[in-house]
């Protein structure tokens, strides 16, 4: 709790204490005052001291999200958000399951009532109007699970199908189990995380929670409580019964929405009021708007009633229930007032008025100005609180810095570490010590002065103006964020695949193989004229075929030369580029940079200041970025991140790193706006501390512009946020340190040289949601270092993507949805000459329409005005060009439609997708195009793509597809498309590391893939992975890993996922392991010959012997080295003739010994070239 201090000296005050005699005595009180936060803390303090529940009642979402901010920062762990049903009552609309299994994980805790915590309960008064089912129903349909509880594996079935589970192979959604032998994995709708059951028998012997991403079982639990997945069941089940022939059917069924029937099961439906306890105290937030909110939707839903009351009633006569749909689902606010005069409640108003004038209470609260970073005002300010007795806290999200800066100018604070010390705040208090309090939430609130109680709050906003950007979203809550990221290297039946050795082929099946007694599962692999089987656990020599061709890749034969003419011919010509990249290597090499200082005080403060809890990737990358800064070497790192995945965080602390560290920074950016919005976000960072940003844009004077690059050239400016403008002029920068590039593919040929002019050898970083092929190729193939950003942030979900032939009614539908439910609209067009168009169309179908045209030639007011416009939510509909592209972030905007889809490229439209869905509501894109056969196939594939990619995280896979459509490009020069599409992707960037390390001459060659083959049971059983996909990801996720560390990760994670391993499975990992050493040691294939073992490598004879020397003489002896034109021969004599685990164990014994030498003469290598 980060004001618990604050709160428990409300709590405790007297003035407290009469408030709770006065609403005791009359059952309601009225409490007027402006500031809402203030009010929170107030009604907290009751709460905590009266030991009571609060539902806090709210006239709309939009007041109930701030309320929610209010009371997380004063304590995140007990308010529970409780949100409303979208859809009006009586019509059939498919409901939102999300809303759905959020109300019922509320409702269970409510149904629990542990009353560890206080609970909070925020909603709406729409959430007052009869919407649920019977309490008791709800409560005898639980199932209780606990640790060594007995019950059938068949029962616990059973029971989950009747509270609506659905099985599936793989546990990831809520409301859906699946099992593997004795594992049982079920994702409970009213629990952050799903749980993993392991049975020892027929007695649950653990239950753990476990990431629904990676599959990663984490904390145990003692019991759990499974509530119903969704009302439909219940309603259904009571529906047969009210039936004459027992049966109920409808097409509502399919659209989880037998709400509609509530009112005819039950003569009373509930609201959540029937779920709290009596002494819980109901807050009304402005009584006379839930009135009117609530009058409003009531004469709407009367009106949905006599639209639908003769469809509900067929409905019922077709199922031969004798019983007429009554307007039972939709009451008066007054009636429902009356409902609730049992209960203590607390009116909040702003104003008073007549109607709130009896059993009130004034708060007199007063809003505090805002100092703006002039710290001696503040101080004087503050130390006058102090001499008249007053208590102040201060809530900062810089703690140590506001601290310091008071200090200097004379006022004393205290800085509370941990804010539940309530023993040490009230050492402050009493001694009359302004009390620092570190606030870790991103919600906007504001300070407060209440002289009733003579207390102050300050927060960022006096202090520095900082003001945190609402998070206005409701999002089901989980305990962290997750990683989605979809594996493009994905091989499914039908897919053509490339093998190293063999060529193209199309893979159609895993089949089981049984070889001298020795079970494995192989890949089947169609060839023009056969089939080859290729052992799963060698799937590194296997790749699904990517490539820059349009059409489809011609099948290799087996045998012949063809495959090995193609590999030849196309050797030659990477052998050209991997000299070029070598160049560019050494060329680098040799550059020198700025070697940054390790992080100070006050990066660590401005990185805890980040509003949000920053993702695992973002953490990651940051690592990278500053590793790369404390270096020699001049940065060139890509930061690969989908659209609204924390890009912009990582840059900041670079930057802040940079300025901290005396140098100076150029944030690039492609468009006006982004450019502005990335001006307003940082400075608004920065703003606790004495840096100085500007802003250069064409809207600039040039007078202003002067100024600028004169700041720049006197280093009066730290950082600059331009556009393209910077580089139309020769920079005379004094200590330029940073370059920063966002949405690096945005920029044209002759910007890009230009920017050129500026790297030398100064530290880059370039941000892109989508990079253009060539900079991923370049990234992939180690000429620049790439950092990826997969996890998306917990509010983010997957846009829904629609593709379609223009058509007007469908046009219609999608806007009349998003304006239904609150919504606004970009509506997206490739020029500007079809805008006029357009509007005449949305005026012919929404005469009342209220909408605003935007594109890049109207001048700096009338497109700002438009933007304010729009983003205030005074226009439903935002006709547009692609000036939206880049950074315009209006959470209201859920619904996208872009016409002539087909004109915009891979990386734009999934800029434009990006623009919607930040809100955590479910957004919409719909993509037209004209006839589809007046498209090109590359416009087809386009559009293919960005629908087949909607989940999130899928950016860089998007550029993968886009490599595939357009080709990597020229490459230094060298063009290599063609050279891509005759070999796949993959193997390209094999053969060109291979290249590399071959002129490069090392000693030990590289190898992409050992194969083994020794006879051993080295498998995933059927019966231990049931489904076929989820088998190949675990044989590739084998392949992929690159150490014993990762190896060991992957079979505990197994073992958590489908129990304990099986003998062949670790089998497997043996094998894996020997692999990893084999390729270390450059070894291309161990075969069995007996009675000798026979290993097929590329290395020379010379550091054979050395590596040789590493074993004992008696080992020695049995190794024979036999040259090759193409593979040279490592026999190892008798071997073969021993136990199969005899061989690997030795195996693994020997090449460890050879690892040992490689790393010995790597690192005298290595001083050598020092």
């Amino acid at each position: 709790m980060s004001l618990n201090s604050l709160i428990n000296y409300i709590s405790n005050s007297q003035i407290t204490a009469e408030l709770i005699k006065r609403i005791t005595q009359s059952n309601e009180l009225n409490i007027i005052g402006s500031s809402r936060y203030a009010k929170s803390i107030i009604i907290n303090s009751i709460a905590n001291k009266e030991g009571k529940d609060l539902l806090l009642v709210c006239p709309n979402v939009e007041i109930a999200y701030k309320w929610i901010g209010y009371f997380e920062s004063i304590n995140s762990k007990n308010v529970l958000y409780y949100p409303p049903t979208e859809n009006l009552p009586y019509s059939s609309i498919n409901k939102s399951k999300e809303i759905e299994y959020t109300q019922l994980t509320v409702i269970s805790k409510l149904i629990k009532n542990e009353r560890k915590n206080l609970n909070i309960i925020i909603t709406t008064e729409r959430a007052l109007q009869p919407h649920l089912i019977n309490k008791k129903l709800l409560i005898d349909n639980r199932l209780h699970l606990n640790k060594g509880k007995k019950i059938e594996i068949k029962e616990l079935s059973n029971r989950l199908t009747l509270l609506g589970y659905e099985k599936e192979n793989i546990t990831s959604l809520e409301g859906k189990w699946s099992r593997r032998g004795e594992i049982i994995d079920i994702y409970p709708v009213n629990n952050e995380l799903p749980i993993r059951l392991e049975f020892f028998d027929n007695i649950i012997e653990k239950i753990r929670e476990y990431d629904p991403y990676t599959q990663k079982t984490l904390e145990n639990i003692n019991n759990i409580d499974i509530i119903q997945s969704g009302f439909n069941l219940l309603i259904r089940d009571k529906l047969n019964k009210l039936s004459k022939d027992s049966v109920f059917n409808s097409e509502d069924i399919k659209k989880n929405n037998l709400d509609r029937y509530l009112g005819i099961i039950e003569e009373k439906p509930s609201n959540i009021i029937d779920f709290i306890n009596e002494d819980t105290i109901i807050i009304i937030d402005e009584l006379n708007e839930c009135k009117k909110f609530s009058d409003n939707w009531y004469l709407e839903a009367e009106n949905n009633f006599n639209q639908y009351k003769d469809e509900l009633n067929e409905n019922l006569k077709n199922n031969n229930i004798d019983i007429e749909a009554t307007q039972n689902l939709n009451l008066k606010f007054d009636n429902i007032l009356n409902s609730i005069r049992k209960y203590n409640i607390i009116n909040l108003f702003e104003f008073e008025s007549k109607d709130n004038i009896n059993n009130s209470f004034l708060l007199n609260d007063k809003r505090l100005n805002t100092f703006s970073k002039n710290m001696g005002k503040l101080s004087n300010k503050i130390n006058k609180h102090i001499n008249n007795k007053e208590k102040v806290w201060i809530l900062s999200a810089q703690p140590l810095r506001t601290r310091t800066l008071l200090f200097e100018h004379e006022c004393n604070t205290n800085c509370l570490e941990n804010p539940d010390d309530i023993d040490e705040a009230y050492k402050s208090i009493n001694n009359s010590t302004p009390l620092i309090i570190k606030n870790k939430n991103n919600y906007e609130i504001e300070g407060f002065y209440l002289p009733i109680w003579k207390i102050a709050l300050y927060t960022d906003k006096e202090l520095f103006s900082q003001q945190s950007l609402f998070n206005n979203v409701f999002i089901r809550r989980r305990k962290r964020s997750v990683n989605s990221n979809i594996n493009v290297n994905k091989i499914n039946p039908g897919d053509y695949i490339v093998h190293k050795n063999h060529g193209i082929g199309k893979f159609l099946k895993i089949e089981k193989i049984n070889i001298t007694g020795d079970s494995r599962d192989y890949l089947v692999i169609q060839y023009q004229d056969g089939k080859i089987s290729v052992a799963a656990d060698q799937l590194g020599s296997v790749n699904r075929y990517r490539s820059s061709g349009k059409l489809k890749p011609k099948i290799n034969k087996l045998g012949g030369t063809e495959w090995y003419k193609i590999k030849e011919k196309n050797k030659k010509q990477i052998k050209k580029v991997a000299f070029d990249i070598l160049k560019l290597y050494a060329k680098r090499e040799k550059l020198k940079g700025h070697i940054y200082p390790e992080d100070g005080p006050w990066q660590k403060e401005l990185e805890e200041s980040f509003p949000y809890q920053p993702t695992p990737d973002q953490l990651s990358a940051v690592k990278e970025i500053k590793s790369d800064m404390e270096s020699e070497k001049p940065m060139d790192r890509l930061v690969c991140g989908d659209v609204g995945f924390g890009k912009t965080e990582v840059a900041i602390r670079a930057i802040f790193k940079a300025i901290t560290s005396g140098k100076q920074v150029i944030l690039l950016a492609p468009t006006t706006i982004l450019a502005q919005q990335h001006w307003r976000t940082i400075s608004n960072r920065f703003s606790p501390y004495p840096i100085k940003v500007s802003l250069l844009n064409r809207f600039k004077s040039n007078n202003e512009k002067e100024k600028i690059y004169s700041g720049l050239k006197n280093k009066n400016i730290d950082l600059v946020v331009a556009t393209h403008q910077i580089l139309g002029k020769e920079l005379e920068i004094k200590n330029l340190g940073l370059l920063v590039i966002d949405e690096e593919q945005r920029f044209g040929v002759r910007q890009k040289e230009k920017i050129k002019k500026i790297k030398t050898n100064i530290d880059v970083l370039s941000l892109s949601a989508t990079p253009i092929p060539r900079t991923l190729y370049m990234s992939l193939s180690g000429l620049r270092q790439m950092s990826l950003l997969n996890t998306p942030p917990p509010s983010r979900r997957s846009i829904k993507t629609y593709l379609s032939e223009i058509d007007m009614d469908v046009i219609r539908t999608a806007i009349s949805q998003e304006l239904d439910r609150g919504g606004q609209i970009f509506y997206v067009l490739p020029r500007i000459a079809d805008i006029d168009q357009a509007v005449n169309k949305l005026k012919n179908m929404f005469p009342n329409l209220k909408f605003i045209v935007a594109h890049g030639q109207m001048n700096e007011t009338e497109l700002e005005n438009a933007m304010i416009a729009f983003n205030n939510g005074e226009v439903d509909l935002l006709i547009c060009t692609t000036i939206i592209e880049s950074g315009l972030d209006i959470p209201k905007v859920n619904t996208i439609i872009i016409e002539d889809a087909q004109k915009f490229g891979l990386s734009q439209l999934y800029q434009l997708r990006g623009r919607v869905g930040r809100s955590g509501i479910q957004a919409h894109a719909w993509l037209f195009y004209p006839n589809l056969n007046k498209i090109n196939d590359a416009a087809k594939q386009r559009l293919k793509a960005i629908k087949d990619f909607s989940e999130l995280g899928s950016g860089y896979q998007l550029a993968m597809k886009d490599m595939e459509i357009r080709g990597v490009g020229s490459l230094l020069g060298e063009e290599q498309s063609g050279k891509v599409s005759a070999i796949g992707y993959d193997l390209y960037i094999e053969m060109l590391h291979e290249a590399i390390s071959e002129i490069s001459g090392q000693e030990i060659p590289e190898v992409n893939d050992t194969q083994i083959d020794l006879p051993i049971n080295a498998f995933i059983p059927a019966t231990w992975i049931l489904n076929r996909e989820e088998k190949l990801d675990a044989y590739k996720s084998a392949t992929e890993c690159s150490n014993d560390k990762e190896l060991t990760e992957l079979a505990t994670d197994w073992t958590n996922r489908y129990g304990t391993l099986p003998k062949p499975v670790e089998s497997l990992i043996l094998l894996m392991k020997l692999k990893l050493l084999a390729k270390s040691c450059g070894f291309n294939k161990i075969k069995l010959k007996k009675p000798n073992i026979v290993i097929e490598t590329k290395l020379k004879k010379s550091t054979y012997k050395i590596l040789k020397k590493s074993l004992s003489t008696s080992v020695q002896n049995k190794f024979d080295f036999q040259e090759g034109d193409q593979f040279s021969k490592i026999i190892i004599r008798g071997l073969g003739v021993t136990e199969i685990q005899n061989q690997i164990d030795k195996l693994t014994l020997w090449f460890g010994s050879f690892i040992k030498e490689i790393n010995n003469f790597n690192k005298e290598s290595q001083i050598e070239k020092k």
